[in-house]
């Protein structure tokens, strides 16, 4: 594409009938946006697929763009929670939800292909993607993940409200040993088999039919050239029918960042002989290049026709899958939901659900509507820090494309009426890591603090993903963390408001506030759904994907081992002190856990055979609430050092007052397994631990 946005046909007419391209990815940037609305998008993908059906072969093209949480680059789109946030809703409806309108409006705009779900795990809270993840348990991801993905194709055939997903990124990409984005990762046979294998396979059975692969290497070996990982493990071992395509120009990558290829043409063999379907070369006049140079490896028998051959029927069958050869282009007119109050609705609930109040000191949330509020803080008045990176833009830090929906402020304005606001420090980055400056206004915010019955402080962090989002530390930024300490010295009651991809660090200022709510990236209705539960309209049901690191040295997860406790200065097993623990969330009512029970103690390590968990939750306080019941187990004793516990189900109820229900679970040998010294999946006799809340039940595991 030129500037302003339009098709050279002259170069559109070569790529398709003289280097015969078979896709084309995302959209340019320019002075009109990155952001078309729908008849532009129609322009671009009906002259496209027009070329390609007037072409020699008539294979339509597959266009692909990431719509990560909303359709993102179509203007007006409805904009979901990011995945961290989506997480911390524990609903798998929502999350099938958000599948289901991101592939309407996506496909309402002619796009067919969507680069999503990630379903890295979020256990490096430094890495700039976190906030594309779900959450740091393998579980967690896994269901919901597989929800995302149901959402996005809505079953076997693919009909033209749905997209097709594109699994990212296979595998290992979101743990980089350093924290900086597509930097090397180490991973154990165990951890890779127990941790980030599954996501992926749970997706595979569901039936996803892309994959995009990892720009990173684990153990020295770049993703694109792991054929153990790519062929042998997701084509052979899971019967994975469709295509796997590269990450941005990361076949070159091989050669100038990677280094383990010392020309573009090895590196081209070296991955396609890996098993990448598809190269993502996304520049003119590169992909000529590599379209030539693919033809020479060919012709020099360095990458066998068979091996091609493989590669075309792969992506032959998605297009066939997408009804591309009869239906290439839509009827944009059909789409009468894009953007609807309907979808809306959707989002809001997302957002709402996901929500989590970690903190909330002699229940000085709800507030009252008749209180004197001041709003302060850089992150109060934003809908780039809302929304987060991969909205209408790469990075998401431009206001002026975001939709027109309500900021925190303007929420809280929208309900209660007349606030005070005031901007308390500005945001800003400076040598690579978030650095705020300071804002003239906080003096000011300082002295009206007496006329004022409570502060609602909004903090965050820019916009940022990929390598433009590394930082250097999870320290929140000293600007931000100075409107608290200012405040504070006032008296006044001080609700905090976290809008965050990540885990920022506040062991010195949680404790100078009241409250605390981790609103994570919720999307263009976060401004509604932060300012519904600051006023009691809703009721927070949020839980943390993750554990909330109190120290910027210090990051454990939930499942850690007992060995990971000891603390050398007091000889206690105390080390284990996030500031909030994985699934931690509060209510405005009260949830009491009662009379597990397990229909047998013994479990026998066949397929068949299952122990049926039943527990009972009652709702003991005077208002309507959901609550995200979770079952871990602990095994006893293993020879493969065992977690002190894990996570192998959940379920969202919701209960009205005084209401009592009764859930039952499935605990099955296969969820009790773990990857053995001898690498093949076991599981052991011996005991186990069934743990819900504060309740504990044990059973014996058997052989048959």
């Amino acid at each position: 594409m030129i500037v302003p946005h339009i098709i050279d046909t002259a170069k559109l007419n070569e790529a398709i009938n003289k280097y015969k391209i078979g896709s084309i990815l995302n959209v340019a940037n320019g002075p009109e946006g990155p952001t078309f609305n729908r008849e532009k998008w129609k322009s671009v993908i009906n002259t496209v697929q027009d070329y390609a059906a007037n072409s020699s072969s008539g294979i339509p093209v597959i266009y692909g763009v990431d719509a990560i949480h909303g359709a993102t680059y179509t203007s007006n789109s409805t904009l979901f929670p990011q995945e961290i946030g989506l997480a911390a809703s524990w609903n798998l409806s929502l999350a099938k939800n958000m599948g289901e309108v991101t592939a309407y409006e996506t496909r309402a705009s002619g796009i067919p292909w969507n680069f999503s779900p990630v379903l890295d795990l979020g256990r490096t809270p430094i890495w700039s993607r976190f906030f594309e993840t779900l959450g740091e348990d393998v579980y967690l991801t896994k269901k919901m993940g597989a929800a995302i993905v149901e959402g996005y194709q809505g079953g076997s055939k693919i009909d033209e409200k749905h997209v097709a997903a594109c699994l990212k990124h296979y595998v290992g990409y979101g743990s980089p040993r350093s924290g900086r984005d597509r930097t090397p990762a180490l991973i154990p046979q165990r951890t890779m088999e127990e941790l980030h294998l599954p996501p992926f396979e749970e997706a595979i059975k569901k039936g996803a039919l892309t994959v995009m692969i990892n720009s990173g290497e684990v153990n020295g070996i770049p993703g694109h050239k792991n054929k153990y990982l790519i062929t042998d493990v997701l084509k052979n071992k899971w019967g994975f029918a469709g295509f796997t395509v590269s990450d941005w120009e990361d076949f070159i990558m091989l050669h100038k960042v990677a280094q383990t290829d010392s020309s573009v043409k090895q590196g081209i063999a070296s991955a396609i002989n890996a098993g990448v379907d598809m190269s993502m070369v996304p520049n003119n006049p590169e992909y000529k290049k590599y379209c030539k140079l693919l033809i020479e490896l060919v012709n020099e028998g360095a990458v066998s026709k068979d091996r091609i051959n493989d590669a075309v029927r792969r992506i032959l069958r998605v297009k066939h899958h997408l009804n591309l050869f009869e239906q290439p282009t839509v009827n944009y007119s059909s789409y009468t939901d894009f953007g609807s109050k309907k979808h809306i609705a959707k989002a809001y609930r997302a957002a709402a659900e996901s929500v989590t109040l970690l903190k909330n000191t002699d229940n000085i949330l709800p507030l009252n509507k008749n209180a004197r509020i001041m709003v302060i803080g850089p992150s109060a008045n934003s809908l780039s820090c809302l929304n987060g990176a991969w909205t209408h833009t790469w990075q998401g830090v431009e206001e002026k494309y975001h939709n027109n929906h309500p900021t925190i402020k303007e929420a809280i304005e929208n309900e209660i009426g007349e606030i005070s606001y005031f901007k308390g420090s500005i945001m800003s980055m400076e040598n690579g890591d978030e650095v705020d400056l300071p804002s003239q206004d906080l003096k000011a915010a300082v002295n009206a603090c007496k006329n004022h019955d409570v502060a609602i402080v909004c903090l965050g962090e820019l916009p940022s993903t990929e390598r433009p989002g590394d930082i250097y530390s999870l320290d929140m930024a000293l600007e931000q963390r100075n409107i608290i300490k200012q405040l504070s010295k006032t008296g006044i009651p001080i609700v905090l408001v976290l809008v965050e991809g990540r885990p920022k660090i506040i062991n010195d200022i949680e404790p100078l506030s009241a409250a605390v709510l981790q609103a994570y990236l919720p999307g263009d209705q976060g401004g509604r759904a932060v300012s519904d539960i600051l006023f009691g309209k809703v009721n927070p049901s949020g839980k943390l994907p993750y554990t909330y690191p109190r120290h910027n040295g210090v990051v454990m997860h939930y499942d850690h081992k007992q060995s990971e406790l000891i603390n050398g200065n007091t000889w206690q097993n105390d080390f284990f002190n996030p500031q909030w623990e994985f699934a931690h969330g509060l209510s405005y009512t009260t949830f009491e856990y009662s009379e597990l029970s397990l229909n047998k103690k013994n479990l026998y390590s066949n397929d068949k055979d299952s122990i049926v968990v039943s527990v009972s939750i009652t709702n003991t306080g005077k208002r309507e609430g959901k609550e995200s019941v979770q079952l871990y187990i602990n095994d006893h004793y293993a020879t493969i050092s065992p977690s002190l516990k894990k996570l192998i189900a959940f379920d969202k109820i919701s209960l009205l007052p005084s209401e009592k229900k009764t859930l039952t679970f499935s605990i099955r040998n296969e969820d009790l397994m773990f990857y053995g010294a001898d690498n093949t999946w076991q599981s052991e006799e011996g005991s186990f631990s069934v743990i819900i809340k504060d309740l504990k039940s044990t059973f014996n595991l058997k052989n048959d």
